[in-house]
């Protein structure tokens, strides 16, 4: 089943989604930092039968609004309760990849009866971050995977060729193409580079380092996916999702950070039975 995009106007912007309106349990997929709403497509196709899907682009990403500022966890969350709230949900199930990990996170402790269940792929930086970290944004933003694909680029060619060296795109299947070729664009300027804005990219790092995803125990059913090849390795950087979440199954999956993207038929089965057992 093929996703429709749409478009919902909310304060001041307008967010972009992909629904795969067939089944009736809401279901809401949120992508990662410089990601889009295609990253889910080979999920929402999987699952089409049995949930009412909706992956939106967040604002400063994809086809959403990119205004110069205001990218706080607040604001992306009052953007999705404005979205759920279109809908007709009162609550939802939540996949969040990566950075909106731990805006779910941050979401289920504030507004929990939003959330029926959530599941965090591979969420990344999870704590509050010490103020001395901020000078080395820069440097992060050379040489983080996700931000090499920014741009610019002086052509589309170069645009690829970078993109074919990143993680997540490795073996460059038809799936991963598609999601390349969505999340980019030819600039005023003549060049190549990703939808997703400096601006967004500079808010939400400073947002991250200000705010602690997890401060309170949550009840909320929760699964952790841990990619064999992920960012959560390490017994110490589970500790917090082992404190908060009292309700949490930790789970291995094939991949990488992208398992999604990477090991899309594998991701799909776990997700697929976490959620049934929460129906």
């Amino acid at each position: 089943m093929e996703p429709v995009r749409k478009t919902f106007s909310h304060s001041d912007i307008q967010l972009s989604y992909l629904e795969w309106n067939k089944g009736k349990t809401p279901l809401l997929l949120l992508h990662g930092l410089a990601d889009h709403a295609l990253v889910w497509s080979s999920l929402g196709e999987y699952l089409a039968q049995d949930y009412h899907i909706v992956a939106p682009d967040m604002r400063g990403h994809g086809d959403s609004s990119k205004p110069k500022d205001n990218y706080s966890f607040a604001t992306g969350i009052a953007d999705l309760e404005a979205l759920m709230d279109s809908l007709g949900w009162s609550t939802t199930q939540v996949v969040a990849h990566s950075w909106s990990g731990k805006l779910a996170a941050i979401w289920a402790t504030q507004n929990p009866q939003r959330l029926h269940s959530m599941v965090l792929v591979d969420p990344i930086f999870i704590w509050k971050m010490p103020s001395f970290l901020k000078i080395t944004f820069p440097f992060l933003y050379q040489v983080l995977p996700f931000l090499k694909g920014m741009g610019p680029f002086t052509s589309y060619e170069a645009a690829e060729n970078q993109a074919r060296q990143l993680n997540q795109y490795q073996g460059w299947s038809t799936l991963q193409q598609q999601v390349f070729e969505a999340g980019i664009e030819l600039k005023s300027d003549g060049n190549w580079g990703s939808k997703f804005t400096t601006a967004a990219r500079d808010g939400i790092f400073s947002e991250v380092m200000q705010v602690a995803g997890l401060t309170k125990k949550i009840d909320i059913p929760s699964l952790l996916i841990q990619p064999e090849k992920g960012v959560n390795r390490m017994s110490w950087q589970l500790q917090p999702y082992k404190k908060f979440l009292k309700n949490l199954q930790i789970c291995q999956a094939p991949g990488n950070h992208w398992c999604f993207l990477t090991q899309p038929e594998e991701f799909n089965r776990i997700i697929a039975s976490f959620l049934t057992t929460q129906n």
